[in-house]
């Protein structure tokens, strides 16, 4: 008697693409749950009730809450990120790139202020991690932007110092000037930030005589271009 051995049919191939979407909706729906009622006041059912799905549903792309909350903050930095990649890829001019940068950098919070309490409270909540998300992830991006300062002083259109210098400082003054905004409660307009930011940033404070002053001091001292 021949014995006949049934092939298993494989399996349905999984739609990477509605995983991919179905994720993105739990993050979406999770970062406004966690920025209104924090990571401990949140229920990961609340999030599936709202997506109509089930609570395993949810777990099933993010095992716990901590997993969950984590994978929000870290949707949101790299969405910012793309953001301003988008915004900015595509201007030629070099210093005009950056001043793109800075504008998207305050349009981006300026929409999705729920990220700014998803910060404070991944620091709140999570202290014993070193260092967030958003440093973690800056990092890994500071690269191409001190490219773009090498070669803005290799032309003669910025001074010459460590690039990282720049990046360093300008990456602070957004980042104080974005949980300011927060705080405060600001309502100007991101344009017209943006554009008082670059100003001072650009032109400086001192006038052209003080500039000139500073510098003659600075040679005689001994100390120009240190």
């Amino acid at each position: 008697m021949t014995t006949i051995i049934a092939k298993k049919r494989p399996g349905r191939p999984p739609d990477e693409a509605l995983q991919e979407r179905r994720r993105a909706g739990i993050l979406a729906a999770a970062a406004k749950h966690f920025a209104r009622r924090g990571f401990q006041g949140t229920d990961v059912q609340d999030i599936a009730d709202e997506l109509k799905i089930s609570k395993g549903s949810v777990y099933r792309y993010f095992p716990t809450k901590q997993e969950l909350f984590l994978a929000t903050v870290d949707h949101g930095v790299r969405q910012l990120h793309e953001y301003i990649c988008q915004s900015s890829e595509h201007v030629h001019d070099p210093l005009e790139r950056m001043a793109a940068a800075v504008r998207a950098y305050l349009a981006f919070f300026k929409s999705h202020p729920e990220l700014v309490e998803l910060f404070i409270q991944e620091r709140a909540e999570f202290r014993d991690r070193g260092k967030t998300i958003y440093f973690r992830q800056r990092e890994l991006r500071v690269g191409r932007w001190e490219d773009v300062c090498r070669d803005l002083m290799a032309s003669g259109r910025l001074r010459k110092m460590p690039a990282g210098r720049i990046v360093g400082v300008m990456g602070d003054l957004m980042y104080g000037t974005m949980f300011t905004n927060h705080f405060a409660g600001r309502n100007k307009p991101h344009s017209e930030q943006a554009a008082d930011i670059l100003d001072i940033v650009f032109q400086g404070i001192l006038s052209e005589s003080e500039r000139k002053r500073l510098g003659h001091n600075g040679a005689r001292n001994g100390q120009h271009g240190k």
